[in-house]
């Protein structure tokens, strides 16, 4: 059964940070990309970040939505079935349910663009945790 399960999420302060973490069983994760999106109340789901597969190295090439790039890293150990997304200097504008999605094979710079404007098309999907930030 494929699962995918999200935790890492709570209340931090403007500012601060947390580390987000997806744990994907039932395939291996050698074999896919994974993408992180967010969920704010009222608004609608978008990209944050994803991670192409690499027959390689665990980390594949990574891509990041404007609004988070140089505050978020995303990042994968394949060996722990493990995608993480750390989350740096969050202000009150990024709370929002955290989901990660995977899918399968490489994922090149137009498709990566595609996930992140929230034409993912992604197979799996968890069912997210949630960040809050306020002070």
């Amino acid at each position: 059964q494929v699962q995918l399960v999200e935790s890492g999420g709570g209340l931090v302060q403007p500012g601060g940070s947390l580390r987000l973490s997806c744990v994907v069983s039932g395939f291996s994760l050698d074999y896919y990309s994974i993408g992180w999106f967010r969920q704010a109340p009222g608004k609608e789901r978008e990209g944050v970040s994803c991670i192409s597969s690499s027959d390689s190295s665990n980390d594949g090439p990574t891509y990041y939505a404007d609004s988070v790039n140089g505050r978020f890293t995303i990042s994968r150990h394949n060996a722990k079935n493990t995608v993480y997304l750390q989350l740096n200097n969050l202000q009150p504008e990024a709370a929002a349910v955290y989901y990660c999605a995977a899918l399968w094979g490489p994922v090149t710079p137009a498709q990566a663009m595609h996930i992140l404007l929230g034409s993912s098309g992604m197979a799996y999907w968890g069912k997210g945790t949630l960040v809050s930030v306020s002070s």
